[in-house]
């Protein structure tokens, strides 16, 4: 067969790679680099995220939103050790700097006690007159966040590039930072699921390794003697991270009860996760097989979380004085239960009237946001705005300034991380890569619940929670874009031009939003061009 190239024609010109790529190829060569920069990029980035989140941290000097009850409840608590009532003009007196006129009376608060005992920390550090002091433990939260969401991202994907998009997404969304800097439970419930996450993730690499191991070692000539066992899997007890995780969802939950859905989810995953594993490894009867690990991991993940979820509850059970602490004395429990001590009836009794009174809540809020709106970003909540008149402080501007706390999401990182979500269940059912599922996992356990409860008056603001589960989804999206590793030059400079544009321009949103998620001061002018859709602001 004859050739039909034409030997005096030149070869095509070699196409140099892209920047990135360049960088990277530079990066594996250089050992020393790569552990460099594996320590910077997170510090850079957990710095600038703490940066936003710190700067003028005090202002306003004011009651914001929720703090009218969680300042006011933790501080009580750390005090007395359970949360106690106020007279009707605190908020006013307490932005004052006046702290010690709380009654002895027990106020009926309906979140567990370890995220107040945490803000009441900050407050007795800092004074309870200050109102950096309300604050610095969310902020301290919130910037843990940031680090973590880094640490996961390089737990799911082993790359610097990757994990420091999604920590510089976290570090400048607007949603984490607005409640970073409000005294209410919300960040500190998302850092200990994001710890409890990372710890997941621990496990799950270091038990289906070592699963692995002990299976494969099992797998040489069957004798009379091994048969029985040949046909089972190992009962693996020695899970260390499985036990982290256990402490940090029952941490997430003694914040608020929604760390509990989080703590089934990954409970479930992590049974799925050994079933699917086992089967691969040709264990016989891995369904039976799965069941007895899974019995092990339940007592591994559970008890401790819940061991961590009372003890938060030890300011309550140790003193007389808190809400409901003596309401079942007088009638205690009788037959199987009456070995129960009071103190745990009494609490028990607690969680009753919480659930009866949180599961009801219909009452009409402005800011109100049901859970189906939440992908649409329609209704966010603003928990702050202070007016000022023209020629006033400072102020000019014909229509007056404005200060506003309004936890508003970044828009692109939003609706991209919804896009990015439903692309990842696409990916998930194609590819079935873990890294997809648990990411979906995480996703679903802070979002699904809430559509359960469609009657109840909640707010835009929980999806804080959902807010780094949709960062990874976006991240892994961007990474698809920028083009994978054995794609060809051009494919991967155009991919790589869109990611670029996309962060620079989710970049310039975070400084054009910032001022409305940290109460600078703004003229009406600027604060209205905010207003993209009727329902915003």
């Amino acid at each position: 067969m004859t050739s039909t190239a034409d030997p005096l024609l030149p070869d095509a010109p070699e196409i140099p790679p892209t920047r990135y790529d360049a960088w990277r190829a530079r990066l594996a060569a250089d050992p020393l680099l790569h552990r460099r920069l594996s320590w910077i990029a997170p510090l850079v980035i957990t710095l600038f995220g703490a940066l936003l989140r710190v700067w003028n941290l005090n202002h306003p000097r004011a009651v914001v939103f929720d703090e009218t009850y969680y300042v006011k409840d933790s501080w009580t608590q750390w005090v007395l050790g359970y949360a106690a009532t106020w007279p009707e003009d605190a908020d006013t007196r307490l932005a004052a700097g006046e702290t010690d006129f709380f009654t002895t009376d027990p106020s009926f608060v309906v979140h567990p006690p370890l995220g107040k005992y945490l803000i009441g920390a900050g407050m007795a550090l800092f004074g309870p007159d200050s109102t950096f002091g309300w604050r610095v433990a969310v902020a301290v939260a919130g910037t843990a966040a940031v680090l973590l969401v880094y640490l996961i991202a390089k737990q799911l994907s082993g790359s610097i590039a990757f994990a420091s998009i999604a920590g510089g997404l976290m570090a400048i969304d607007g949603l984490a930072i607005v409640m970073s800097r409000v005294a209410i439970l919300d960040i500190i419930l998302t850092a200990f699921v994001l710890l409890g996450f990372w710890f997941i993730l621990f496990d799950r690499r270091r038990h289906l390794d070592r699963l692995a191991a002990v299976i494969v070692a099992r797998s040489g000539p069957v004798t009379a003697e091994s048969l029985p066992w040949s046909r089972w899997g190992p009962m693996l007890w020695n899970r260390p991270w499985l036990v982290a995780a256990g402490v940090a969802f029952g941490a997430a939950s003694a914040v608020k009860w929604s760390g509990a859905w989080v703590l089934a989810a990954f409970g479930i995953y992590t049974v799925v996760t050994d079933a699917l594993a086992r089967r691969r490894l040709g264990v016989h009867f891995w369904p039976v097989d799965a069941v007895r690990q899974g019995v092990a991991s339940f007592l591994l993940l559970v008890p401790v979380a819940l061991v961590v979820y009372l003890a938060s509850w030890a300011g309550w059970l140790a003193t007389d004085g808190g809400y409901g602490r003596q309401a079942v004395d007088g009638d205690p429990a009788s037959g199987w239960l009456s070995w129960v001590p009071l103190s745990l009836q009494n609490l028990w009794n607690y969680h009753q009237t919480i659930y009866a009174s949180t599961a009801t809540i219909t009452t009409a809020h402005p800011y109100a946001s049901p859970a189906w709106q939440w992908p649409l970003l329609i209704r966010p909540t603003s928990m702050y705005a202070g007016n000022t008149a023209d020629g006033v402080d400072g102020c000019a501007s014909a229509h007056g300034c404005i200060e506003v706390l309004y936890s508003m999401p970044n828009p692109l990182i939003w609706w991209g991380g919804i896009a990015a979500s439903l692309w990842l269940v696409y990916r998930f059912a194609v590819a079935r890569s873990w890294r997809y599922g648990v990411v979906l996992v995480g996703l679903g356990a802070t979002y699904l619940p809430w559509l359960l409860y469609s009657e109840r008056t909640i707010f835009q603001f929980y999806t804080v929670l959902m807010l780094p589960f949709l960062i990874l989804a976006l991240t892994f999206t961007l990474r698809e874009i920028a083009g994978a590793r054995h794609a060809e030059a051009n494919r991967r400079r155009s991919g790589q031009r869109v990611v670029l544009t996309v962060l620079v321009v989710v970049t310039l949103l975070s400084a054009f939003w910032y001022p409305l998620w940290s109460a600078m001061r703004v003229p009406y002018e600027f604060y209205w061009l905010h207003a993209w859709m009727r329902s915003w602001i």
